[in-house]
């Protein structure tokens, strides 16, 4: 914890709608990260669907890791990396995910009012199945172990 106001110095948060199979990744990874034992400055965060509506969680952290179901010309299954720059760099192409204009939004709106986080890594998750259902795809769920040890790698960092 960050002895000035509580909060831990990192954030994971998984954003997406679970109840839309795939398009939840996000949200399951963090589910299976609460089982585990992590070290105490981090703190997991189940984002659903809010963009904006983060602005207090992502505030003045020192690492924000989010993790999001992101459409792209990859094969389903395909996992990029990138940063909040990176994010924030492509204004002008469409948005890759449900919740990506929303995020990117917040990160902004944290800049303007001088509470950035410090560092931002998202992992974007290519969904094979965003069809009503409660329930990843089977390669979507196979690839939940590999994610939490990227997330896990961006935490010993």
């Amino acid at each position: 914890m960050d002895a000035s106001d509580g909060r831990c110095p990192i954030l994971v948060l998984g954003i997406g709608n679970i109840l839309l199979r795939d398009e939840g990744v996000g949200v399951r990874v963090i589910e299976r990260m609460r089982d585990m034992s992590l070290p105490e400055n981090v703190e997991l965060v189940d984002g659903g669907t809010a963009g904006a509506d983060l602005l207090d969680v992502l505030a003045e952290r020192r690492k924000v890791i989010i993790i999001d179901a992101m459409q792209s010309d990859s094969e389903p299954g395909a996992i990029v990396r990138f940063t909040a720059e990176d994010l924030l760099r492509r204004p002008d192409q469409p948005t890759t995910s449900l919740h990506e204009l929303g995020i990117a939004e917040t990160l902004i709106m944290t800049r303007q009012l001088g509470c950035e986080p410090r560092d931002v890594v998202v992992f974007g998750i290519k969904p094979k199945n965003i069809d009503p259902g409660l329930e990843l795809s089977e390669e979507i769920a196979a690839l939940v172990p590999k994610v939490v040890e990227l997330v896990l790698a961006e935490i010993a960092r």
